[in-house]
């Protein structure tokens, strides 16, 4: 079995009792880096000494079936240096080619460094995405942000603070420079620091420099006033292509925030009005 582990993303006292028993107890992890893991076998006090075997971006692909079929026979536990393994960490080739073996995976659940970013920044909770780290290279990076510029839901991002305030100009332009955002910083540590401005002003503290491990928290897209005429004409074209004019009103009021009642009113009206034109 794959137990796949959260660790601490700073604080050694968000360490579950879960994850101190399954270090205890076990015979071989997999860890994003070794050094990382002994370093907090020693911190948590574990006197156990498992066999340790790296697991890391640069030979996940190549290591991947043979841990899998590994963990057939006996437990292996998945660590990665903080947080969740397989989320912008090692862990997610291993996972897959478990799943395809028919090896049980399972996880010991715990810090979490988007989950408590999205928590602290004061941005909306009940819907949103993990976009991970931005593309390093300048097009690149437009046209990701470019492609998320209509994202309703709030973003969380990952990013290095020697990019954050590049990071976040690309951002103020791609999503407007008064976008609400939060860059949280070292969150769990001593100098943990939550920082909420809108984009542009956010991209100016950063040209001061930034330091520790961040989290960037944007807003989502706000919804645009969709124009009636627009709407009315998308009614119609749906009802031209068979769709019954109360459904063609339901769905293009779905997609417009518009009133389905007006949108059908205004409809029936136009289609009147043909009717008579001479």
């Amino acid at each position: 079995m794959i137990i796949l582990a959260a660790t601490p993303i700073g604080n050694l006292g968000d360490a579950s009792r879960r994850l101190v028993e399954a270090l205890e107890t076990a015979t071989v992890i997999a860890a994003e880096d070794t050094r990382t893991t002994q370093r907090l076998l020693a911190a948590l006090g574990v006197a156990n000494r498992p066999r340790l075997i790296a697991l890391h971006d640069h030979n996940e692909k190549a290591r991947a079936g043979e841990l899998a079929e590994l963990a057939r026979d006996q437990d292996l536990l998945v660590l990665s240096d903080a947080g969740m393994p397989t989320v912008s960490d090692p862990g997610f080739g291993l996972v897959s080619a478990a799943v395809a073996l028919g090896v049980t995976v399972t996880a010991i659940p715990g810090p979490s460094a988007v989950l408590t970013a999205l928590a602290v920044s004061g941005l909306p909770t009940d819907r949103f995405t993990f976009e991970g780290f931005a593309p390093r290279k300048a097009g690149e990076r437009r046209s990701f942000f470019g492609a998320l510029a209509a994202e309703s839901r709030t973003m969380v991002f990952f990013e290095a603070p020697s990019r954050l305030a590049t990071t976040l100009a690309a951002m103020a332009v791609a999503f407007g420079s008064d976008r609400p955002a939060a860059v949280c910083r070292e969150l769990t540590k001593l100098h943990e620091e939550v920082v909420r401005d809108e984009l542009a002003a956010l991209a100016t503290w950063a040209e001061g420099g930034v330091r520790g491990e961040i989290v960037v928290v944007v807003g989502g897209a706000p919804a645009r006033a969709a124009d009636p005429e627009d709407a009315l004409s998308r009614v119609l074209e749906l009802v031209a292509d068979g769709v019954r004019l109360k459904d063609a009103a339901g769905q293009v009021a779905a997609a417009s925030g518009l009133p389905s009642r007006d949108l059908y009113a205004a409809a029936l009206q136009a289609r009147r009005s043909a009717d008579v034109t001479p």
